[in-house]
C-alpha cells in the first residue's frame, strides 16, 4: 500500500453533497409531547454525508475538493473552518445568505436510542447551476462522490456530467429512496447498505445469499459495480465478471455513525490511486472498521497511517 501522502499525486477527488452541523443532546429518556426535560450533555459536531465523506478522503490520503452550500451564519463559518483544518479545498463551498446552514438535531437517551430531526437548510440550495461553475474540477476529477442529501435534480446533473466526461461516479444512495432505472444505468459504482439496497431493489434482504441476489438484481439496472455493505458481515462486490463476499474486520464497536461515509471516502482514495476494485474495497473496509471503534462521526474517521497500521496488524496486503 502507498505510504501516507502518495495519494496526493493521484489527482483530485470531488465530493458533491450535504454539509450539516449536528447538534447532539443527551437525555435520560425521550420527552413526551409538550414535556421539558433536563439533558446531561451537549455537543456540536460537524456532519452531513457529503462533509463526512470529504473528511474521510482527506484523512486517508486523498486530495479533495468539496462542492456544497452553507448559510451565512456561525455554523457555516465553523464548518468551512473544519474543512480547511482537514486540508479540504473549499473554493466551491458557497455561502447562501437567505437560508440557514443545514442542521441535524439529535436526541440520544440512556439506552442509546436516538431521535433525529434534519433541517436541510442550505443543502436544498445545491442546484445544477453550482455544477456549471465547477465544471472544470468535475471533468478533471479522478473520482466523484455524491449522496442523496441534496436535491435529486443535482444528483442527476452530477452523474450526467461525469458520464459525459468519462469520470467514474460513486453514488452513496442514502438516505434511502427509490431511484429511476435511467439514473441508475449511468452510475459506475453504487454503495448501498442493506436497507438502501432493499428500497432500490424492492425486495427483502436477509443474509449473504439474499445480498448477493439483490446485488445482481441491481446490476440488472445497468449499474457497472454494486458494493452492498452488510455492516459486520462485510461487503458484496458484484460486477458482470465478479460476485464476491469480502468479510468485515472484527472490531469492538463503539458507534457506527459515519462508518458508511468512511468506507466511501477510503474507496475513492484507493481507486484514485489505481488500486483494483477488490483491493479498494479491502482498504475501504479497514477505514470503515476503524471508524466504528470511536464515538462520533468525523471525530472517528481514521488517518491513512492508522489504516495502514491496522491492515498490517491484520495481515492485509493489497495487490495479493
Amino acid at each position: 500500500m502507498a505510504v501516507l501522502g502518495q495519494g496526493h499525486q493521484a489527482g483530485h477527488i470531488v465530493v458533491v453533497g450535504s454539509i450539516n452541523m449536528d447538534l447532539v443532546g443527551k437525555t435520560g429518556r425521550m420527552p413526551r409531547g409538550g414535556e421539558t426535560l433536563l439533558g446531561s450533555d451537549f455537543r456540536m459536531v460537524p456532519g452531513g454525508k457529503g462533509a463526512n465523506q470529504a473528511v474521510a478522503v482527506a484523512r486517508t490520503g486523498g486530495r479533495v475538493k468539496m462542492l456544497g452550500r452553507v448559510g451565512a451564519d456561525i455554523f457555516g463559518e465553523r464548518l468551512i473552518a473544519n474543512f480547511q483544518e482537514n486540508g479540504i479545498d473549499t473554493r466551491f463551498v458557497k455561502t447562501t445568505p437567505e437560508v440557514p446552514t443545514g442542521v441535524a438535531i439529535i436526541l440520544v437517551d440512556d439506552t442509546g436510542e436516538n431521535s433525529i430531526v434534519v433541517v436541510p437548510g442550505a443543502n436544498n440550495s445545491v442546484l445544477p447551476k453550482d455544477l456549471e461553475v465547477a465544471r472544470d474540477i468535475l471533468e478533471e476529477a479522478k473520482v466523484i462522490l455524491v449522496q442523496l442529501e441534496i436535491p435529486l435534480e443535482t444528483v442527476e446533473a452530477v452523474i450526467g456530467m461525469a458520464k459525459q466526461a468519462g469520470v467514474p461516479v460513486i453514488l452513496d444512495p442514502g438516505p434511502a429512496r427509490p431511484l429511476k432505472p435511467e439514473l441508475l444505468a449511468q452510475v459506475d459504482i453504487i454503495t448501498p447498505n442493506e436497507h438502501e439496497a432493499q428500497v432500490l431493489a424492492g425486495e427483502k434482504l436477509q443474509g449473504i445469499d439474499d445480498a448477493q441476489r439483490v446485488a445482481v438484481k441491481l446490476l440488472g439496472y445497468g449499474i457497472k459495480t454494486v458494493l452492498l455493505k452488510l455492516g459486520g458481515d462485510g461487503v458484496i462486490i458484484a460486477t458482470k465478471e465478479q460476485l464476491e463476499h469480502i468479510p468485515a474486520h472484527k472490531v469492538e464497536v463503539e458507534d457506527t455513525t459515519a462508518a458508511g461515509d468512511s468506507f466511501a471516502g477510503g474507496l475513492a482514495v484507493a481507486l484514485a490511486e489505481g488500486y483494483s476494485l477488490r483491493d479498494a474495497v479491502r482498504f475501504a473496509n479497514a477505514v470503515g472498521a476503524l471508524a466504528v471503534t470511536k464515538l462520533g462521526a468525523q471525530a472517528a474517521i481514521p488517518t491513512r497511517q492508522e489504516v495502514e497500521a491496522f491492515m498490517a496488524e491484520r495481515g492485509v496486503v493489497l495487490g495479493q
